[in-house]
């Protein structure tokens, strides 16, 4: 039985150039923690970043952190990402706030979903991911 995760990312050539994202992520390890969505909301349920995309998905991203961190996990464990936005267009705002935090630009399989609005007014994105563990 492995003792550590492992996680490989792959683009295959025969398909589009992937930015900010992989087309497929393969991970091996002995658990699965599955991150509810995490937005721009600080602990007194405020929105962080006001309306800048990327403030709120750094905030989103670093309130990730904090949960993956409840479970020993890690950005280079996280396998699938799925991000709801109001501004699906702008991937690249998103992209950037996103490496900010994970501090690399090696990103998991994505999907980027353009919604009309969040739970919260004010809310931009929200951000989930599946992290496969140790």
């Amino acid at each position: 039985m492995s003792t550590k995760a492992t996680r490989e990312l792959l683009s295959p050539a025969e398909l589009h150039p992937t930015p900010g994202f992989s087309h497929v992520a393969v991970a091996e390890g002995n658990r699965v923690a599955y991150i509810a969505g995490q937005t721009a909301l600080a602990p007194d349920f405020s929105v962080i970043g006001g309306d800048d995309l990327r403030a709120q998905t750094v905030a989103a991203m670093r309130n990730l952190e904090v949960a993956m961190k409840a479970v020993d996990g890690s950005w280079e464990q996280v396998v699938r990402r799925t991000i709801y936005t109001t501004q699906p267009q702008e991937f690249e705002t998103i992209t950037a706030g996103i490496e900010e935090v994970q501090g690399s630009q090696e990103h998991p399989a994505q999907t980027i979903v353009g919604i009309t609005g969040l739970a919260v007014p004010g809310l931009l994105i929200e951000i989930e991911v599946t992290v496969v563990l140790a």
